[in-house]
């Protein structure tokens, strides 16, 4: 009888652990509507701000995204991204983060927010409904945003470098460092669907149309029309001069990126390696044959999926007052 109590107990203990622990929404202390009762209004202050951004300068809903992107995958999503240094030596200040922009729209809804509740809504979860936000306005998909997350008080360029996805990386590179963040291959290819909106910088690509191999050639995965057309663009040695990542609709969120793929129009290296796997690759031609019959609502899950990396919840990190500094 003892013995069998004994086991009933363990097997109760043992499904509390699996749901509790290791759920990836529970056990971090994620749930949508999370602010329900400490700050009602809060996602609607966010989207009041976006939605006027947006009409003013839709070119900063990239940025915005990517912004979320280049958080979660140092350190995980705990707005570690938005912090200053006064040595320089914080991972906006790495490379990658560079071309980032809209930190100031971030304030802006950070000092909306402390208006209305003050030191409750952290920038972490900011950046999360930011990054749906500025997809969802107008006409892009919209997907529930779990919250709960708290700030870092660490940053460092370092990590930004080891940590950051270089727009040459292979699909090898990709795949594992996807996996090693917790996300599919699917998640892989659903995300880099983001490129639907934005631009690349030549530097970013530029090998591919003038020294791929070190021999001064062009990179054969790249369709040689759509080199013609780069090169007039980007000379040799540019680094400042942008192109648009999906021509004819960079600022609309849509499923051409991946009829783009598929003509070996992809702009970066690690755009044209979705053809180098046999998942990836059907999954780029499903979307590029069926008009992105999927890639909204795959979207939602992947972001979601991406929200995930890494939080800090309950007591752990903080609630920043201000998203650039420490408390």
């Amino acid at each position: 009888m003892a013995t069998s109590k004994l086991f009933s107990f363990l097997f109760l203990q043992l499904i509390m652990f699996v749901l509790v622990v290791l759920h990836p929404a529970n056990g971090q202390g994620l749930k949508v509507g999370f602010y329900a009762n400490t700050c009602p209004e809060a996602e609607a202050i966010v989207k009041k701000v976006i939605v006027q951004t947006m009409s003013k300068a839709p070119t900063l809903a990239a940025p915005l995204l990517r912004m979320h992107f280049h958080d979660c995958f140092v350190r995980g999503c705990e707005g570690s991204v938005l912090l200053n240094s006064s040595t320089n030596q914080a991972e906006k200040n790495a490379v990658p983060n560079q071309t980032l922009r809209g930190f100031q729209i971030i304030d802006k809804i950070k000092s909306a927010l402390e208006k209305a509740c003050p030191d409750v809504v952290s920038c972490a979860d900011i950046l999360a409904i930011v990054a749906r936000d500025v997809v969802a306005t107008p006409k892009g998909p919209f997907w529930e945003v779990e919250t709960g997350r708290r700030d870092g008080r660490v940053s460092n360029i370092t990590e930004a470098l080891q940590n950051l996805i270089p727009p040459t990386a292979n699909i090898s590179t990709l795949k594992s460092d996807f996996q090693r963040k917790g996300l599919s291959v699917k998640d892989l290819v659903v995300l880099s669907g983001g490129h639907t909106i934005g631009i690349g910088h030549c530097g970013g690509f530029s090998n591919r149309l003038y020294n791929f191999t070190g021999k001064g050639d062009t990179d054969p995965t790249l369709d040689p029309n759509y080199i013609t057309k780069l090169k007039m663009k980007c000379k040799a040695g540019d680094q400042t001069t942008f192109v648009e990542m999906d021509p004819g609709s960079f600022k609309t969120f849509d499923d051409g990126y991946y009829t783009l793929v598929a003509k070996r129009r992809g702009l970066f290296q690690s755009d044209a390696a979705l053809l180098d796997d046999a998942e990836t690759k059907a999954y780029v031609k499903l979307q590029a044959t069926t008009r992105g019959s999927t890639f909204f609502s795959d979207f939602g899950v992947s972001m979601v999926n991406m929200g995930r990396i890494g939080v800090l919840t309950g007591k752990d990190g903080e609630i920043r007052k201000q998203c650039s500094r420490v408390n």
